[in-house]
């Protein structure tokens, strides 16, 4: 927006016509001649006071429309729903699908939170519905299947959020900020959904200052700050390499498990992550009869749901994960992974179109619910109830942790195992921190020669020492 200081405010000027006399406020911006006509001559003089105090405040005037800034603003001015639906139409082109729905959740946690007014308040569940699955849905929000529910919902949303106006107010801000630190139930909310969250409200106030119906974005400004998430694995959810067989063991036995055995064998085996397994074609395999072979990865499928993609399927084809579009990666595929593979072709051969891993009767995609049903049923199997309920192996993805973490245990330099599981050096050792358990014993002996101990030996002696109990 071109902005200019030189401006110039005349006297009113009166015409006079055949009815009654129209007043017409003049003024210059940049060389250029403006006018506005008024029916009576204090609406003129009201204009004409606004355009002085702008121009004593030292406000800048738009060269496009001849009007102080803060004047085009407040001709710009929305709803803060309004507003939320442009941005997730912004970006609703250039994201993944699984972005434009957790776009969606936080533009629904936000909303929820600014609010205006209870006459009339649709249900909340309701409301929280309407507005993830369809309000911040670019495709959706139009539909003409759209319930007469969830229009109506809409539509008092749009009467009862907070103007842009008012998000120069610290107060509005703060509350919208305090609401996403607390779930439904009440409990706080984990610190890594409230971190992505604050991004997005930052990233949204943004665009509302690009679009000119803010005037600055007053998020950094404010004292306000959220546990600092952790990205670091657990190693409590790891598996041992005896435990991953026997889970993939128990895979086996399960109803649809011989369809997935290689599928999970794939993320603990070769490291790699689900979405890039579900994308997985026969094209991409290079494997000896048995031995080592090699697997090229050049895309990902990941699980959204029809509603966020384009193509209408619950998945859509994607890049892999931080690289550009036709980039790809190689990771090597060990003889127990080749194994699996040649049986799986053998029993069940590929879809139509050269996928690998299917459901039984779609034959289009592995849904997502299969892969968690299996996966729950094989640790049922494998675990003790008390085991169970830990957070060892509790998802498939905890696999492809327990395959880096062994890795790096193991001594495979850290480039290495970084390339195989397609991260930076930097982002793989700072996440599988935890996880690294070699050199402590070397440690506390050099330790505790360090302290003139060299004659304790034991854990259990050092134990005992520390707790002045005798060993």
């Amino acid at each position: 927006m071109p902005v200019t200081f030189d401006v110039r405010v005349w006297s009113i000027e009166t015409y006079q016509g055949k009815r009654r006399p129209t007043y017409r406020v003049l003024w210059k911006v940049y060389g250029r001649r403006w006018k506005e006509s008024f029916s009576g001559y204090k609406l003129a003089e009201s204009f004409r006071s606004d355009l002085l105090a702008a121009v004593a405040r030292g406000e800048g005037f738009d060269t496009d429309t001849g009007r102080p800034v803060s004047m085009k603003r407040a001709m710009l001015d929305c709803s803060w729903y309004s507003h939320a639906c442009a941005f997730a139409d912004m970006k609703w082109p250039n994201v993944a699908p699984n972005s434009r729905r957790t776009h969606a959740e936080a533009l629904t946690a936000l909303t929820m939170n600014l609010l205006v007014g209870d006459r009339g308040h649709p249900d909340a569940k309701l409301l929280r519905s309407a507005l993830t699955r369809w309000g911040f849905n670019t495709i959706r929000r139009d539909d003409d299947g759209c319930p007469a529910d969830i229009r109506a919902a809409l539509s008092w949303v749009e009467r009862h959020t907070h103007s842009m106006r008012d998000f120069d107010q610290p107060a509005v801000v703060r509350a919208a900020l305090n609401g996403l630190t607390r779930r439904l139930d009440g409990q706080p909310m984990s610190a890594v959904v409230v971190s992505r969250r604050k991004r997005i409200f930052n990233t949204v106030m943004e665009y509302a200052v690009e679009r000119d119906v803010v005037s600055a974005n007053i998020i950094p400004t404010l004292k306000w700050r959220v546990p600092r998430p952790t990205h670091v694995v657990d190693k409590r959810r790891v598996v041992k390499p005896l435990q991953a067989r026997t889970l993939l063991e128990a895979v086996r036995r399960q109803s649809n498990g011989p369809r997935l055995v290689a599928y999970f064998g794939c993320i603990y085996y070769a490291a790699m992550r689900p979405e890039e397994v579900s994308a997985l074609l026969k094209s991409n395999l290079a494997l000896p009869e048995r031995g080592w072979g090699e697997l090229h990865l050049d895309r990902a499928e990941s699980h959204a749901g029809r509603e966020w993609t384009d193509s209408g399927t619950n998945r859509q084809r994607r890049q892999l994960k931080q690289r550009e579009l036709d980039d790809s990666r190689s990771v090597p595929c060990p003889p127990e992974l080749t194994a699996l593979l040649h049986e799986h072709l053998k029993i069940f051969g590929t879809s139509p179109d050269g996928h690998l891993f299917v459901g039984e009767r779609n034959k289009i995609e592995m849904p997502k619910q299969t892969v968690n049903r299996t996966w729950q049923a094989a640790r049922r199997e494998t675990f003790t109830s008390e085991v169970e309920a830990t957070s060892l192996g509790r998802t498939p993805y905890d696999l492809r942790h327990a395959a880096v973490s062994t890795l790096l245990n193991a001594g495979v330099p850290p480039t290495v195992v970084a390339e195989i599981a397609g991260q930076s050096v930097e982002v793989l050792l700072k996440i599988y921190a935890k996880c690294l358990s070699g050199g402590r014993e070397a440690l506390r002996r050099t330790w505790d020669r360090a302290l003139g101990r060299q004659n304790v030996g034991t854990n259990m002696e050092r134990t005992a020492i520390h707790r002045r109990i005798p060993p």
